[in-house]
């Protein structure tokens, strides 16, 4: 407080100096559970408490610092807090901002006029000609808030769109040393060294496990940076007999998985991709891909995955949901999943009246042997960010400090709705289940906002995936092996790109003749 220097002589000053911080603390706004309020009504007690205590003063004094408490009881905010604001935000849904941010900040803000510009025009552009419909409704509406993807912030960036946000860090101190670690890094790197933006939230997977069934069957349980090499050879350990409804599952998903499936995932954890969208090439017929098919393929064959042959649950009430569920029901040791999953197994409990509980644990993973400490199973949904040379970039860098502040994660850590909070610390556990494992690795700078990949026809990949059911079929039959399953992969998969690409191209020249 201003005051503090001025009263740190006798007793009489020390005890106003007290009451008066006091009042202070209980006169700001207190943001809990959604609802602002005022407390100002200690203002009347306390002065009845500085009365008494400067009852012998002279009356000049006394009025003097009533004057001080009630001016302190009346600051609710700063200038820029109080004035009339307005900010303009660009998000996809008008109704899920308000539901994520904006209601909260409108009651942390009341006076600042929010008006949501939908993305609808961006999402309906054709063939997926996002940059060109993103540039024309930033022109159009001057937004000053944008949600933007992975491609979009890069773009955005590399063009000067976006305002570099250290600056504004650096003049408020603005806290960034408690945001998920790696976070910011990947951020500048998209950005082209600079931070235009930050996320609120991210998604990232996890390896859970069944710790009753690890004590039964006397396996060593999971550890923090399993590969999926180790994650396969633990799923082993568990039996495979029984029947399919009944019997203990090493590991697997809540719906199964398929060849290319589990293939897919390995290769993801290993940031192999089918698809190069730069040199527009498929690139499936590898020596990464051949190992992650092998692993995935000798997985399948020892049966210690679960692989439902009826394709799992297929429809029903929640209850038929969540009994087929092997993980949920204690039926799997290992499972790789989202915070969301703690929900659904939050939800059985009250949905199934003889549900058996079990106990759950975390670990951090899979991961890449050759990056250990680094996971490409975490995405970022969306970046928020300021567009440049916008004229209201206090409202707007407001609006970035509380939905990227303490408040807000310490609302926000009551669910996991949204996926996880960057913002560390607000959140240690739900419902009893340590939450440490999802902050362990930091991201990839390989990985991952989530991208729309426009730069492959959305037509190619059905024809893909049909291609590439048909020759993992054959694989499981063991018609082919995997490296004539692969081979055929590309090469007819290659054809289907070119195709697309052309006729893609030929439709844009066509709309612009």
């Amino acid at each position: 407080m201003f005051l503090v220097p001025c009263f740190r002589g006798g007793g009489f000053f020390n005890a106003i100096l007290i009451l008066m911080e006091k009042l202070y603390e209980k006169c700001n706004f207190h943001f809990l559970s959604n609802v602002i309020r005022m407390e100002c009504y200690y203002f009347e007690s306390i002065i009845q408490g500085v009365m008494m205590i400067f009852r012998k003063l002279h009356k000049p004094l006394i009025l003097f610092i009533v004057c001080l408490l009630a001016a302190g009881c009346a600051k609710t905010g700063t200038k820029a807090e109080n004035e009339q604001r307005t900010l303009k935000v660009l998000f996809g849904d008008e109704g899920y901002f308000y539901q994520t941010y904006g209601d909260l900040f409108a009651m942390r803000y009341p006076n600042v006029n929010i008006e949501v510009v939908s993305m609808q025009s961006v999402y309906d552009a054709e063939e997926k000609d996002t940059k060109k419909a993103l540039k024309e409704l930033l022109d159009k509406e001057q937004p000053d808030v944008l949600m933007l993807d992975k491609d979009s912030y890069s773009i955005l960036a590399s063009e000067g769109l976006l305002m570099d946000l250290q600056t504004l860090i650096d003049r408020d101190k603005f806290d960034t040393s408690s945001f998920l670690p790696g976070m910011l890094e990947m951020l500048k790197e998209r950005g082209g060294g600079k931070l235009y933006g930050l996320s609120p939230y991210f998604y990232a997977n996890v390896i859970y496990y069944n710790a009753d069934l690890f004590a039964k069957y006397g396996v060593e349980p999971p550890h923090d940076g399993m590969t999926w090499q180790e994650i396969i050879d633990t799923a082993r350990r568990f039996p495979t007999d029984g029947d399919e409804k009944s019997r203990v599952y090493g590991f697997g998903s809540n719906f199964g998985y398929q060849l290319q499936d589990l293939a897919s995932m390995i290769a993801s954890t290993h940031g192999i991709k089918e698809v190069d969208p730069k040199t527009r090439k498929v690139t499936i017929n590898t020596e990464g891909w051949k190992q992650a098919y092998q692993l995935a393929l000798d997985a399948i064959e020892s049966k210690a995955i679960y692989n439902p042959q009826d394709g799992g649950f297929q429809g029903g009430s929640m209850e038929e949901y969540y009994n087929s569920q092997p993980f949920l029901m204690g039926r799997m040791a290992m499972t790789t999943d989202g915070s969301y999953f703690l929900q659904n197994l939050r939800d059985v409990k009250t949905r199934l009246k003889d549900y058996k509980p079990f106990q759950l644990g975390i670990v951090a993973g899979p991961v890449d042997p050759a990056k250990p400490d680094e996971s490409r199973e975490i995405y970022f949904g969306r970046v928020l960010s300021i567009r440049a040379n916008t004229p209201n970039v206090e409202a707007a860098w407001d609006f970035m400090k509380f939905v990227h502040g303490e408040e807000y994660a310490k609302i926000k850590s009551r669910t996991l709705n949204e996926g996880m909070l960057t913002r560390m610390g607000s959140v240690k556990e739900f419902e009893g289940v340590n939450l440490d494992a999802f902050y362990k690795l930091k991201p990839s700078s390989e990985s991952n906002l989530l991208s729309s990949e426009d730069e492959i026809p959305s037509a190619f990949y059905e024809q893909y995936y049909s291609i590439l059911s048909r020759e993992t079929g054959l694989l499981e039959k063991k018609s082919k092996s995997v490296d004539e399953a692969l081979k055929t992969i590309e090469q007819e998969a290659q054809a289907q790109l070119d195709k697309a690409l052309k006729d893609k191209k030929d439709k844009k020249d066509a709309e612009t003749n």
